[in-house]
């Protein structure tokens, strides 16, 4: 027979079971999860080096001397006497057009001025002697003054003949083309047995090579700062050729333009390069480097560790106890891979450069080395920036 008591103990021992139930799994929900693993990084610690404050600027290369060879008479090209391409000498012959022509037209100026002071030493004596003829009465002044007339007129023919001649010899002297300057010769242009025409052909250009020039511009705002290292001496110039695996010369500025472009807000420079070795070619893209100053003891770091947030740059900062802390930092010039710090960071901290997005602040990091061990070196401080 079930009775009430009965009743109200099985449910008391039901509502118990519930509750052991319910403690068991209220149990397993206050578990801890498990911490957050940290993140793994590579850092480079900031140090002190000599920093070269530098201007950078993209220019062209430009022969210090250039000459379009034309021949400034007509006639037959009988002589060529270079290769495309070989080095002379101020003064080297270079063309020989045939002179037979204006050496015929030399004979015949210099036929006419014999001709005409002979002329001229009869004039001369005609008018001596009527001169003597009016002392003594015998003819009039008239007479004399006519033979003083026509010695005059000898001697002005005498001139213009000397002048002719002078013009000849200068036309057959043309026939002969000798180099204006040293340096290179290029394409030959114009090949022997064919008839050139005056001032027409280019027959071969002449570009000098050693010192060349590098043409380029900087923005007005940097202008103060180079007429101040200009005043103060030679400024010197780095030129590196893109791609061409370490191409480079050292020059320094000659030139500085006498206005500013109000179109681009620029300014032309030169810079002269004695490119000793010829590396550097008349038309080709050279990236400069204008050294300034050298910014002593500054504080570095690799530009890869610099990030960018809404409160301006930052970096991440590994304190001693592994755990990431980020702080805003001011940065200064950046120069091959390497970022000035003005202010935020103080040597020997170790920031982040690779893993960024991982990093939490205030969490744990783990610094692993580097995927290049090659460049492990240089992220790591390196040696100084020249």
């Amino acid at each position: 027979m079930i009775t009430i008591q009965s009743i109200k103990c099985a449910l008391f021992m039901a509502l118990f079971s519930v509750s052991l139930l319910a403690a068991a799994g209220c149990a397993k929900k206050a578990e801890k999860p498990k911490g957050r693993p940290p993140a793994l990084v590579v850092t480079a610690a900031a140090s002190r080096q000599d920093v070269p404050l530098q201007l950078a600027a993209i220019g062209t290369m430009e022969a210090s001397e250039s000459v379009a060879v034309r021949t400034q008479i007509s006639g037959e090209l009988i002589t060529v006497a270079f290769s495309e391409g070989q080095d002379v000498q101020k003064g080297a012959l270079l063309f020989q057009l045939d002179p037979r022509s204006y050496q015929a037209a030399v004979r015949k100026a210099e036929a006419a001025l014999a001709r005409d002071r002979s002329i001229l030493a009869n004039a001369r004596k005609d008018y001596e002697r009527y001169s003597q003829l009016v002392k003594d009465g015998i003819v009039t002044q008239e007479q004399a003054d006519g033979y003083r007339t026509r010695a005059e007129s000898a001697t002005a023919d005498l001139a213009a003949d000397q002048a002719a001649l002078d013009s000849a010899r200068e036309q057959l002297a043309y026939c002969t083309i000798r180099s204006p300057i040293s340096g290179r010769l290029g394409i030959l242009a114009v090949h022997r047995g064919n008839v050139v025409k005056a001032n027409d052909t280019v027959l071969v250009t002449i570009n000098t090579l050693t010192p060349i020039n590098a043409v380029f511009t900087i923005p007005e705002k940097e202008l103060a700062e180079v007429k101040r290292q200009m005043a103060a001496g030679k400024v010197s110039v780095l030129a590196e050729v893109p791609g061409s695996g370490g191409i480079s010369e050292q020059g320094v500025i000659t030139f500085l333009d006498n206005s500013v472009d109000q179109t681009t807000g620029t300014i032309r420079l030169k810079a002269a390069f004695d490119n000793s070795r010829k590396q550097l070619w008349p038309g080709q893209f050279v990236t400069l480097s204008i050294r300034l100053a050298v910014r002593n003891n500054a504080v570095v770091v690799p530009s890869q560790a610099l990030q960018t947030g809404q409160k301006g740059q930052f970096v991440f900062i590994v304190k001693p106890d592994a755990t990431a802390e980020i702080r805003p930092v001011v940065p200064g010039p950046l120069l091959k891979g390497m970022t000035v710090i003005e202010s935020g960071i103080q040597p020997g901290e170790q920031v982040v450069i690779d893993g960024q997005l991982r990093v939490v602040p205030g969490g744990k990091v783990e610094i692993k080395q580097p995927d290049n061990p090659a460049a492990s070196k240089a992220l790591q401080g390196g040696p100084a920036v020249k």
